[in-house]
Order: C-alpha cells, then sequence, then structure tokens
C-alpha cells in the first residue's frame, strides 16, 4: 500500500512530462508537414556525377 503513495505521483508527473513534450512538439511545428519528408525522399536534386573517361573504366576493368 505504500509502494501506491509513491507509484501515483510519479506516474502523474511522469503523464504531465509527456503531456508538456506534446504540447511542446506541436508548438515548435513537429507536425505541420506530415507528408513532405515521405515524398521528398523520390525527388533526387542531386546533380549526376560527371561520367568518367572510357581510359580509366577500361584500365580498371584490367
Amino acid at each position: 500500500m505504500n509502494s501506491l503513495l509513491l507509484l501515483i505521483p510519479v506516474a502523474l508527473f511522469l503523464g504531465l512530462l509527456g503531456l508538456a513534450a506534446f504540447f511542446w512538439s506541436v508548438r515548435s511545428g513537429q507536425f505541420d508537414d506530415l507528408d513532405g519528408a515521405a515524398t521528398r525522399i523520390l525527388f533526387d536534386d542531386d546533380k549526376p556525377l560527371p561520367r568518367k573517361s572510357d581510359s580509366s573504366v577500361g584500365s580498371r576493368v584490367a
């Protein structure tokens, strides 16, 4: 029974801590763009690498 007197305030504190973290993440914009990261990975914005000359390719194979 004595353990409940300790565990109830600890559970309430952890619940309030989680609620505070949730409100902090909402205010900082963590949930503003849920689909952006999923679609950004499909587009390749990097420039293609320059092609190497044929002589360097042949030396690697041989």
